[in-house]
């Protein structure tokens, strides 16, 4: 962008062929950057945003590429108007993140309508380089930040291009101008990296809707027709030794016990702390854990965690809480990627603890919901009546499981919607139709229990992980998310119960389903079987040494940092002490750059400096427009034949800026030229 923006050209103005004045050229480029900043957010911004955004800065590109005129100030205040109130329809707001990056976008594409003058353009650059850092709020992966460092350093090169007003300077000659700054700024930005304190992030990360694997605060039985797999990344666990067998690999995340016939939510039994921890036995398995950020407000751990209701657990910078259904909260849904250091006993044996609330909520059925599986149930408690409390609900449980691999049941994730005509959505699964995925079965066998009188209840978490080890890590993905269900005897509380393991006993064993491949997965596994995970496997590598040492560089590791640079027990002071020192250092030496930068450079402006120096103690003042003959002159109309020796001297220093044939050495010259100031300032004064 050139500071030659200024001025919209008058309607019906010539339409400029090739090659395009810089103004068109300028404004074009700019607009080409724009466009490139906002392709990441297209995914996260309104439609309606996105379209009216391309529309404008097509509208932009055609007015410069045709030098017509702008449009006037009534039309750009009307469009604003139109950004507000659909923004405010949108978000129910125009404040916070979602709503503040949608009027973002769409001010700097009304921006581009109204470059009038350089400071406008400023005002372009500006906002560009507040976009880009808004991208990172929705991903900062490495594909994210090579992209956005492209998009810096054209927003650079524009900003350098407005700064050299003068000519039709070159695009190329701006980019190694913006690239040449940006490395000579890297260390102090490395520094920064390294020293500046961590702090959380200023807004959470957004709670996603719609049908996909993963983990929720909340489970609706036959919400979803079909679900789609989303195979990200949602742990990456490295274990001091081997990791457990597959069927142990059991993430306890959210426990839900409350069912109104169509959603299961949290407990709100209260319970004091108290000793309720599972019996540690059998071998520990103790692991570090990368959590990316899951949007709900538990944490998933591997059973069994240790710990009784009330215990307090450091996740990263947040801190877990133990509650008594055996799940780890934090106080909001996380949104920053976690990494922690725990343990787990997979054989504990959970505590017998039930008190009478958790107890009869554990029991707890809507009426007049779902009377054939009620019905079901009951008769299950009449025919196993003669047993005692452990032993019914060892036979129930034995029993559902036993039908649901006998009965023709089916584990798919499209199994469509359940409840459209019918309340009595777990009726219409299980005698009718038969086909689900997790859910359905957890959810029918926790009813069915719970109607044959047995305290039951879902869990959600994760189950499994892929079978080879990553780098060393064991990765579970969202598409591992599980609901399992837990029913409870009086001699040994609380026992794991997976209906799925009746009905697809692979999803188990670290096969989960996978959708079936599309037209592109089709011809890559046909190029080379396994091609895809191969490639799908490098990728998440560097993702995650990305997210090692970079993401996840922290408090503590700058810590280490200062260690190694010799600091004894460095603490936040410390931190602060260096960062400051550093800080100091780099403002020095960009003085020291800048008043060198100011000093003249070429050998005759610095020997015309020196020049006038010695001619203002001989009492002449000298012009920056006058040459060495007009001082020559000067001092001689002044002094008479007593100047006539310096008058040479400077004679001859012009002789020598445009006569080759007459340079003298420099130091030679200089040296004879102030013997002779210093004699003639001896006469003068006599």
């Amino acid at each position: 962008m050139s500071a030659s923006l200024p001025t919209a050209a008058p309607a019906g103005a010539i339409k400029h062929r090739s090659p395009l004045p810089r103004e068109a050229r300028d404004t074009l480029f700019l607009l080409a950057i724009i466009a490139a900043t906002l392709v990441p957010h297209a995914g996260h911004l309104p439609w309606w945003c996105s379209l009216l955004t391309a529309l404008m800065l097509g509208w932009r590109a055609r007015l410069a590429w045709r030098s017509e005129a702008l449009p006037g100030r009534w039309s750009l205040l009307a469009v604003l108007a139109l950004v507000i109130g659909l923004t405010f329809a949108t978000h129910k707001t125009i404040l916070g993140r979602e709503a503040g990056i949608t009027m973002l976008a769409m001010l700097m594409a009304l921006k581009t309508l109204e470059l009038r003058a350089r400071r406008d353009a400023f005002v372009v650059f500006f906002l560009g380089f507040f976009l880009v850092l808004t991208q990172f709020l929705y991903s900062q992966s490495p594909l994210i930040a090579l992209w956005m460092i492209g998009c810096v350093w054209a927003l650079l090169s524009a900003l350098v291009l407005a700064q050299m007003p003068q000519g039709v300077p070159s695009l190329k000659l701006a980019a190694r101008i913006a690239a040449r700054n940006t490395l000579i700024g890297l260390p102090v930005m490395v520094a920064l990296f390294l020293l500046f304190p961590r702090f959380p992030p200023l807004w959470g990360l957004p709670k996603d809707s719609g049908a996909r694997t993963g983990l929720s605060d909340s489970m609706s039985f036959g919400a979803f027709a079909d679900v789609a797999v989303d195979d990200t990344i949602a742990m990456r666990l490295r274990f001091d030794g081997a990791p457990p067998p597959q069927p142990q690999l059991y993430f306890r995340a959210q426990v839900l016990t409350r069912f109104d016939g169509k959603t299961w939510t949290t407990s709100r039994v209260t319970w004091a702390p108290g000793d309720d921890a599972p019996a540690l036995e059998g071998p520990v398995f103790r692991y570090e854990v990368t959590m990316d950020p899951l949007r709900v407000s538990v944490i998933p751990l591997l059973e069994f965690s240790p710990g009784a209701t009330g215990a307090r657990l450091p996740v990263g910078r947040l801190i877990a809480t133990r509650l008594p259904q055996g799940q780890w909260q934090v106080g909001l849904p996380v949104a920053e990627v976690l990494r922690f250091r725990h343990e787990a006993w997979p054989r504990a044996a959970p505590s017998t603890r039930l008190g009478r609330a958790d107890r009869n909520e554990s029991l707890s059925l809507p009426p007049g919901v779902n009377p054939r599986v009620r019905a079901y149930g009951a008769s299950l408690n009449e025919r196993f009546a003669a047993l005692d409390e452990d032993a019914l609900a060892q036979a129930v449980s034995r029993e559902l499981l036993t039908q649901i691999r006998r009965d023709g049941f089916g584990y798919t994730l499209a199994p469509g919607a359940y409840g459209e005509t019918t309340p009595d959505a777990i009726d219409e699964f299980w005698f009718d139709r038969k086909l689900g995925f997790c859910e359905h079965f957890a959810s029918a066998y926790v009813v069915l229990m719970r109607a044959a009188g047995v305290p039951a209840r879902v869990v959600t978490g994760f189950q499994g992980a892929d079978p080879n080890l990553q780098d060393g890590d064991l990765i579970v993905r969202m598409s591992q998310a599980h609901a399992w269900a837990e029913f409870w005897t009086p001699s040994r509380g609380w026992q794991r119960a997976d209906p799925t393991a009746a009905v697809s006993p692979e999803r188990i064993e670290g096969r989960p389903l996978r959708p079936e491949p599309g037209l592109f997965t089709g011809a890559l596994d046909q190029l080379r079987p396994g091609l895809l995970t191969d490639l799908r496997a490098a990728w998440e590598g560097l993702n995650a040494r990305w997210q090692r040492t970079v993401l996840n560089f922290s408090t503590g590791d700058q810590m280490s940092l200062l260690k190694r640079l010799g600091f004894d027990n460095p603490d936040w002071t410390t931190l602060g002490q260096v960062a400051g020192a550093l800080l100091t250092a780099t403002a020095a030496i960009g003085a020291g750059v800048a008043a060198w930068q100011r000093r003249p450079h070429d050998p005759w402006s610095r020997q015309r400096l020196r020049v006038r120096r010695e001619l203002d103690r001989l009492g002449l003042a000298t012009r920056d427009d006058e040459t060495p003959r007009r001082w020559a002159a000067s001092l001689v109309e002044r002094h008479g034949p007593r100047a006539e020796a310096v008058a040479a001297s400077l004679l001859q220093l012009e002789a020598q800026r445009y006569r080759q044939d007459l340079v003298a050495a420099t130091s030679q010259w200089q040296r004879l030229f102030a013997e002779q100031c210093a004699a003639l300032r001896q006469v003068l004064t006599r």
